[in-house]
């Protein structure tokens, strides 16, 4: 996996994916930024709750679930002093469809957040990462 990124202009710059899709990332407006695109570290919590959502999406329907939904709220808070890290980064999980069972959706966020999702295990290493979720009758 590879992707590239170019300045364009103060601290903006655009992002290219190995798969072929460009995205503009801008640092904040107190060092230069012209809120041209997400930060970079917002980058890594919507990297990390698509990921994460992928998963649990994937698990549900594999299982034949009736899945017609699934949003992800990552928050993350970070160290006061640079590097200024993740700390800690709670996932809350909003899955809708019919007939959903609470026991079936805690399954599937427990194989992504303990077996499959890359992110989450790689940002496990530096911050604790916490899980709930709520099930919506669709």
């Amino acid at each position: 996996m590879q992707v590239s990124v170019s300045w364009r202009g103060q601290m903006a710059f655009e992002g290219e994916t190995g798969s072929g899709h460009r995205l503009m990332l801008d640092g904040p407006p107190d060092l230069g930024g012209d809120d041209r695109g997400p930060r970079p570290m917002e980058m890594l919590l919507l990297g990390l709750g698509s990921c994460s959502g992928v998963d649990v999406v994937h698990i549900l329907q594999r299982g034949r679930h009736d899945v017609s939904d699934c949003v992800v709220e990552v928050s993350g808070e970070r160290a006061d002093e640079p590097p200024k890290v993740f700390t800690k980064i709670h996932l809350h999980y909003r899955v809708s469809g019919r007939g959903l069972k609470d026991s079936v959706v805690r399954r599937a966020v427990a194989l992504s957040a303990e077996k499959y999702c890359s992110a989450s295990l790689m940002l496990a290493k530096a911050a604790e990462i916490t899980h709930d979720f709520e099930v919506i009758e669709a």
